[in-house]
């Protein structure tokens, strides 16, 4: 594991929760290094997992809708929201996650507690971003810290 901190010796990710008014649903995008999610993945579940090779494409699908339900939950005027895995993309040397909430009306208050590889690193920080109707609030949060709320 010393290889991966020479390699970028900080671990941010980003979360964007928005609002999509058309079908009423959270649409969350989770964008992490791809070795730190690899390796968090592989800690979590005790066995390896490469994003660049197509042969493990399923058992990483599976692994992430189970992480996601696990580090992400998403709360709407005070009424947990269930998340649903939609799938994940590479980009470079980093990984998009998408996410999407069932529908509710437009929230005045938005909670998330956000825990992405806090399962790895004790200096994680996340980048959380939640969009309501154009109003974007961000909000840092470093390990331990989990829970942040927004009102619009």
């Amino acid at each position: 594991m010393k290889t991966t901190e020479a390699f970028h010796p900080y671990h941010v990710g980003s979360v964007e929760i928005n609002y999509n008014s058309k079908s009423k649903s959270f649409e969350i995008t989770g964008r992490f290094f791809l070795d730190d999610l690899e390796n968090g993945l592989t800690k979590k579940y005790g066995k390896p997992f490469h994003f660049s090779d197509e042969k493990y494409k399923a058992q990483l699908n599976e692994a992430l809708k189970n992480y996601s339900t696990e580090y992400f939950k998403l709360k709407g005027d005070n009424r947990f929201l269930k998340v649903n895995y939609v799938g994940y993309e590479e980009d470079n040397e980093s990984v998009n996650v998408f996410l999407e909430s069932e529908p509710l009306n437009v929230p005045k208050k938005v909670e998330a507690a956000v825990s992405f590889l806090y399962n790895l690193y004790d200096d994680q920080i996340n980048i959380i971003h939640i969009i309501v109707n154009g109003n974007r609030k961000s909000e840092k949060l470093t390990y331990p810290n989990r829970y942040l709320y927004q009102t619009f």
